[in-house]
C-alpha cells in the first residue's frame, strides 16, 4: 500500500498523519510505502513546523526526517491513496487527475471516521500548541481506522504472498531435486 498524506504547506497536518500512519504501519508489521507533500510550495526542503514536532515527540513519534516537498501530477500515478486535509486540497490535488482512477484515490481524510460527512482538519499554521494537539487527535482517530480498514486487506494480501512465495520455494526445491537427481550421474561422470 503507497499512501500520500497532503495539506497546504506541508508542515503541520501532513506531517503529523505521514507519521502518525507510518508508525502505526510499522508497528503492525505493514510493508507500507507513507509520505506527505502540499499543495503549494512555501516552504519545500523545511522540516515539519517546530509545533507538530514538539506534539508528535510528546507522542512518542519523531517526524525530524521528513522535509516539506509539493504534491506533483506523478504522485497521483504513484499512491494507492491520497488523503488530504480539507477542501482546498481536494480540490487542488483532484485538478491533477487525468482520469476517473486517479480521482478516485483523492479522499478526505476525516471521511474514514465520519464517512461521507466531509469533515475538515483545521490548519493549526500560527496557531498554539492546543491547535497542533487537537489536529494531532483528529488525525490519530483517522489513522487508526485507514489502519483498521486498510490493514486488514494489507494482511491478507500480505498473508497470500508468504503462501506463493512459499508454494514457488516448494516448487522450486522439487525442480532443483529433480534436475539434481537427473543429471548428478552427468556430473559425476565427469569428476
Amino acid at each position: 500500500m503507497k499512501i500520500l498524506m497532503v495539506c497546504l504547506g506541508n508542515i503541520c497536518r501532513s506531517p503529523i498523519a505521514h507519521g502518525l500512519l507510518q508508525h502505526k504501519s510499522e508497528q503492525r508489521g505493514l510493508h507500507w510505502e507513507i509520505d506527505s507533500a502540499g499543495t503549494s510550495n512555501f516552504h519545500e526542503g523545511e522540516l515539519p513546523n517546530p509545533k507538530s514536532i514538539a506534539v508528535m515527540r510528546r507522542n512518542g513519534i519523531d517526524i525530524t526526517y521528513q522535509h516539506s516537498r509539493p504534491v506533483t501530477r506523478k504522485d497521483l500515478e504513484h499512491y494507492d491513496l491520497l488523503y488530504v486535509m480539507d477542501s482546498n486540497n481536494y480540490q487542488e490535488v483532484s485538478a491533477m487527475a487525468t482520469s476517473e482512477e486517479e480521482l478516485a484515490k483523492v479522499k478526505l481524510i476525516l471521511n474514514e471516521v465520519s464517512p461521507g460527512m466531509n469533515r475538515l482538519v483545521p490548519d493549526p499554521y500560527g496557531q498554539s500548541e492546543e491547535q497542533y494537539q487537537q489536529v494531532y487527535t483528529l488525525l490519530d482517530e483517522a489513522t487508526d481506522k485507514i489502519i483498521e480498514r486498510l490493514g486488514k486487506e494489507g494482511e491478507v494480501a500480505s498473508s497470500e504472498w508468504h503462501e506463493q512465495n512459499k508454494l514457488f520455494r516448494n516448487f522450486g526445491n522439487r525442480i532443483g531435486f529433480i534436475l539434481r537427481v537427473q543429471y548428478a550421474p552427468n556430473y559425476s561422470e565427469r569428476t
